[in-house]
């Protein structure tokens, strides 16, 4: 397929940059024999059976854009810098990371980098180095962290900020209320850069809902990467290269859902991506 044959217009005035409050206030399209109906996602019960499950993706975005200083040695042994921009995309060990960078012309291997404030070079906190040991032709740089674990984890929280979409992050810069809004209210397993934005329209009272409804619920994990941000530039959707992601179904899940499936029920996916 063409990737054209995707092209549509968009108007910027239904781009939103900010979500709905409260947050199954968000409009639901119903699409039924043929039909369009206009409705809200606070309505999704009324569509819902006693013997259909919901799969919600219980993953947690982390603040996983990380902006810092690289530094090198130049050949008369002064020090070289600049400004950039890392998005995290997936965790190879406890203090690895592959990231997308920019400008990435301007890394190489062996480069140190800073993430964090810079003010005040006496004081690490709110600072995290790494350095950079490979860089790969998909634009995929590995950096090893001077930290690692939980220590790794606390500073990336502590420098970063939430990965908003290239079309919202284009229009308004990010602020505390993201790491509220861009999060869904069942996350709990820590490790996506991108919201599985589905799943941020439920509210604890519609999902008591659903299930005072009959409607059974369950997770599954799967860690989005940077990857999502990523232009299709490919003109032919075959040639496009996709990123590999982090999931897990446990086997509790998987036996409740071909349950569902053998008795005839609707296998309904929320944010699973």
């Amino acid at each position: 397929m063409r990737t054209s044959d995707f092209d549509f217009d968009l108007p910027e005035a239904c781009i939103a940059l900010r979500p709905a409050d409260p947050r199954d206030s968000a409009r639901l399209l119903i699409v039924k024999g043929g039909e369009l109906q206009d409705r809200i996602i606070r309505d999704l019960p009324d569509f819902l059976q006693p013997s259909d499950a919901l799969v919600f993706n219980d993953t947690r975005v982390i603040p996983a854009r990380l902006s810092g200083v690289r530094h090198r040695t130049g050949p008369e042994g002064e020090l070289l810098s600049v400004a950039v921009e890392a998005t995290l995309h997936h965790r190879d060990a406890p203090d690895v990371w592959s990231a997308f960078m920019k400008p990435g012309k301007r890394l190489k291997v062996g480069d140190r980098v800073r993430f964090g404030r810079e003010e005040d070079n006496a004081c690490l906190l709110g600072q995290v180095d790494a350095e950079i040991t490979a860089k790969g032709e998909d634009g995929l740089v590995t950096l090893r962290f001077d930290l690692a674990g939980p220590a790794l984890d606390d500073a990336i929280r502590e420098v970063g900020v939430m990965p908003l979409p290239p079309y919202i992050a284009a229009k308004r810069a990010e602020d505390d209320q993201d790491l509220k809004d861009y999060q869904t209210v069942f996350a709990e397993h820590d490790g996506s850069v991108a919201a599985p934005t589905a799943g941020l329209h439920f509210t604890p009272a519609l999902l008591d809902a659903i299930r005072a409804r009959g409607v059974t619920t369950h997770a599954v994990t799967l860690h989005v990467g940077a990857g999502t941000f990523l232009p299709v530039k490919a003109d032919d959707t075959a040639d496009h290269k996709m990123h590999s992601e982090w999931g897990e179904v446990s086997a509790e899940t998987a036996v409740a859902l071909n349950a569902v499936r053998a008795a005839g029920g609707r296998i309904v996916c929320v944010g699973t991506t």
